[in-house]
């Protein structure tokens, strides 16, 4: 194994290294996919797929799969005495989203990636890079258990791709660094029987209350699974100026104990999970001259909606075109390259989400804001269609425009744009 060489070596088999891989071998590229962990296996999130996700799945080739599992109409969002129906926007994106656990998703995505020739390895954690001076020339991988039973292995590599999650070690390995000036996301969910399972809205309560009734920077949301089970969840957003000072797995049984009746929930909330979140592209050293960070790795997550999957897909996405448009042999640095790439798809929004995401976390705003903007229908269907993310480049009306210059407008004032 030590002696093996392979065109791209992918860390972590999550949605945006999978995707990553299958879209290299479907370029002709030889690919090796490594995940620390034994499919099928669970990670902690929300479980659900916006338009965006959807759209990058269909193109995998994954809307059979999808056909059987939960479709939903949009959000249902309430909050300060108000209850609001906001559907998917649509546009040059599906006009539905879905749900499904990530146990199954991650599954279905990795066998893609196997049917497109990708050959894959589990149970092996990244825990070292080997150098050939600027370049990855190799992982090092731990296997077989832990202390005397444990054997370490390498593969060598042309390029890398790391996809090895918020935390990635390998990343860091690599000199990722997160930045934690701006917002970022604590999360926890659980799943719990319902009789609406079947429900074709998500819902997110928009005021998301303590124990204390102390009005938090965050939502609780249920996603209906149609599998007799949801998914039930609590975030809130933080930085280091104002930390979340919140018992997550207290606030989830507290968040679902209070929605009971509503869901029509059986029993108690199994597999509690949480999880901290670098957002909005919150870190720097994201590529080197021969590998790339993408996905949660590279810090994209919507800062205002804690959203990971479609930025990992479409992360996994673009990695693989930049590969498959450089040969091997070329002398192309991808240290800054893979960056610009990044802040060409995402600099503008995630500049002004963590920015926005970053007020919420201001006292007394979200009291004084939080019941103005849910008293309008129209207010809150753009704001599902912004904090989404779902205005593409090809969106040229009045809520596309505005967004885009103040995107513009935002990341000149950054102290640290995205991925710098």
């Amino acid at each position: 194994m030590s002696s093996q060489i392979t065109d791209v070596l992918i860390v972590g088999a999550g949605p945006a290294g999978s995707a990553a891989a299958t879209w290299c071998a479907r370029a002709g590229l030889s690919v090796l996919l490594v995940d620390a962990e034994t499919f099928p296996r669970d990670k902690p999130c929300g479980d659900g797929l916006t338009p965006r996700a959807i759209a990058e799945l269909d193109q995998l080739g994954l809307s059979p799969w999808l056909e059987g599992r939960a479709r939903n109409k949009g959000l249902r969002a309430a909050g300060f005495g108000q209850e609001l129906y906001l559907p998917w926007p649509g546009g040059n994106l599906p006009n539905y989203g879905g749900a499904a656990p990530r146990l199954e998703l991650d599954a279905a995505i990795r066998q893609v990636a196997i049917d497109s020739g990708v050959e894959v390895m589990e149970g092996m954690r990244a825990v070292d890079a080997v150098m050939d001076g600027d370049k990855v020339a190799g992982v090092v991988f731990t296997t077989g258990g832990k202390g005397s039973q444990a054997k370490n292995v390498t593969i060598h590599c042309l390029r890398l791709i790391v996809a090895d999650g918020a935390k990635s070690q390998l990343g860091r390995t690599l000199g990722r660094e997160w930045h934690r000036s701006t917002a970022f996301g604590v999360a926890a969910r659980g799943y719990i029987k319902s009789h609406r399972s079947d429900d074709e809205w998500i819902s997110s309560h928009l005021e998301l209350r303590g124990e204390k009734n102390e009005l938090l920077s965050g939502y609780g949301w249920v996603f209906p699974l149609g599998d007799g089970e949801v998914n039930v969840g609590v975030g809130t957003l933080a930085t280091v100026k104002r930390p979340a000072d919140v018992n997550l797995r207290s606030l989830l049984n507290f968040y679902a104990d209070q929605q009971r009746d509503t869901w029509q929930f059986e029993g108690e909330v199994r597999a509690p999970w949480s999880a901290l979140l670098p957002m909005g592209g919150a870190v720097s050293n994201v590529a080197g001259a021969n590998w790339v960070l993408i996905g949660d790795s590279a810090g994209c997550v919507n800062p205002l909606n804690g959203e990971g999957i479609d930025y990992g897909l479409e992360t996994g996405h673009l990695a693989a075109q930049l590969f498959a448009d450089t040969p091997a042999n070329s002398r192309m640095d991808f240290t800054t390259v893979w960056p610009k790439i990044l802040v060409d798809h995402y600099g503008t929004a995630f500049s002004i989400a963590r920015r926005l995401a970053g007020l919420i976390t201001v006292p007394k705003l979200l009291p004084t804001f939080g019941p103005i903007g849910m008293r309008s229908q129209f207010l809150m269907t753009i704001a599902l269609r912004v904090m989404g993310n779902l205005i593409t480049p090809q969106d040229k009306d009045v809520t596309a425009r505005l967004w885009h210059y103040a995107g513009k407008s935002s990341i000149k004032l950054d102290h640290r744009p995205p991925f710098s």
